[in-house]
C-alpha cells in the first residue's frame, strides 16, 4: 500500500518553504512522483519490494529533513550533483571506452570477415574437390556392384553346379548305404553260420598250436641239417679234388712206368693201383654215408614224433 507517500507528498506541497529551496522541492517533488511511478511499476516483482520500500523511506525521512535544515538539504544537493557529475564523467569515459572498444571490435570483426571468407574459399574448393571424388567414387561404386553381381552370378551357378553333382553324390551315397546294409546283413548271417565253426575251431587250438611248434622247431632242425650238407658237399668237393688230383699224378706215374717197360714189376702196380684207387673210393664213399645216415634218422625220428603229437 503506497497511500502513505502520497500523504508525505502532500505535507510537502503544504509545508511553506523558501523560495529558494521551491525549486529544489519541486525536483524532489517529481522524483518522489518518479519513484511512486517506479515502485507501482515494480510491485509485480515480490523480491525487489523490499528495497524500494527502504528507498521511498529514505526519500522520506531526507525530506523530514529538509523541512527541519535547509542547509543539508543544501549541501546534499550538492553532494547530489557531485556524485552526478561524477555519473557523467565516468559515463563519458565508459562512452570513451566503449567507442575504442568499438573501433577495435569493427577492425576484428574485419579481420575475422577476411578470415571468414578465406575460409568459405577452401571450404568452396574443398567441396569441389569432394564433389569430383564422390563422382570418381560412384563412378567405382557402380562398376563394383557390376562386377559384385557377375561374380555372384557366376557363384551361383557354380554352386547350382555343385549342389546338382552333391545330390548326385548323396544318392549314389544312399545307394551304397544300401547295398553295405545288405552286405552287412548278410555277413551277419554269415558270422552267425560260422560261429559253431570257429567255436568247433577254438577246441583245436591247442593242437593247432603244438602242430605248429613243432614245425617250428623241426624248420630249426632242417635249418641246422641244411647247413650241415653244405659242410659236407663242401668237403666232398674237397675230397674229389684231392682225388682228381691223386688219380692225375696215378695217370703221370701209369705213363712214366708204361714208358720204362718193365713187364712184370708194371703189371703189379697196375694192380696195385687198381686196388688203391677202389680203396680210396671206398673209404670216400663210408665216410659219407656215415656222416648223412645219423642226420636221415634224427629227421625222421622227429618227423614222427610231430605226427605222434
Amino acid at each position: 500500500d503506497l497511500g502513505w507517500v502520497d500523504a508525505a507528498i502532500i505535507q510537502v506541497q503544504k509545508t511553506p518553504l523558501k523560495p529558494e529551496t521551491h525549486g529544489h522541492c519541486f525536483v524532489l517533488q517529481m522524483q518522489l512522483e518518479s519513484s511512486e511511478s517506479i515502485l507501482q511499476e515494480a510491485t509485480s516483482s515480490i523480491s525487489m519490494m523490499t528495497q524500494f520500500e527502504q528507498e521511498v523511506s529514505t526519500l522520506h525521512n531526507i525530506i523530514q529533513d529538509i523541512q527541519n535544515s535547509e542547509q543539508t538539504f543544501s549541501e546534499k544537493m550538492q553532494s547530489i550533483n557531485d556524485t552526478f557529475q561524477n555519473v557523467m564523467d565516468s559515463w563519458k569515459r565508459s562512452l570513451d571506452e566503449m567507442n575504442a572498444n568499438t573501433s577495435s571490435l569493427k577492425s576484428e570483426a574485419k579481420f575475422i570477415h577476411i578470415e571468414v571468407m578465406a575460409h568459405i574459399n577452401t571450404a568452396d574448393q574443398n567441396m569441389k574437390s569432394l564433389s569430383e571424388r564422390l563422382k570418381d567414387l560412384e563412378d567405382s561404386t557402380i562398376r563394383n556392384i557390376k562386377t559384385l553381381k557377375r561374380q555372384e552370378e557366376d557363384e551361383l551357378s557354380r554352386v547350382e553346379q555343385q549342389l546338382e553333382l552333391d545330390t548326385k553324390t548323396v544318392e549314389k551315397l544312399e545307394e551304397e548305404q544300401n547295398t553295405l546294409l545288405a552286405r552287412d546283413l548278410d555277413l551277419n548271417q554269415k558270422l552267425t553260420d560260422y560261429e559253431p565253426k570257429v567255436e568247433e575251431c577254438k577246441t583245436h587250438l591247442p593242437t593247432i598250436e603244438n602242430a605248429v611248434q613243432s614245425i617250428l622247431k623241426v624248420s630249426s632242425e632242417l635249418i641246422g641239417i641244411e647247413k650241415k650238407m653244405e659242410d659236407l658237399t663242401i668237403q666232398v668237393f674237397t675230397i674229389e679234388d684231392e682225388m682228381l688230383k691223386t688219380v692225375s699224378n696215378i695217370m703221370e706215374m701209369q705213363t712214366v712206368l708204361e714208358s720204362m717197360q718193365y713187364d712184370n714189376s708194371i703189371l703189379k702196380l697196375q694192380n696195385e693201383i687198381i686196388v688203391l684207387k677202389e680203396k680210396v673210393f671206398d673209404i670216400t664213399l663210408s665216410s659219407n654215408t656215415r656222416e648223412i645216415l645219423p642226420l636221415e634218422y634224427n629227421l625222421e625220428n622227429e618227423q614222427s614224433q610231430g605226427d605222434d603229437q
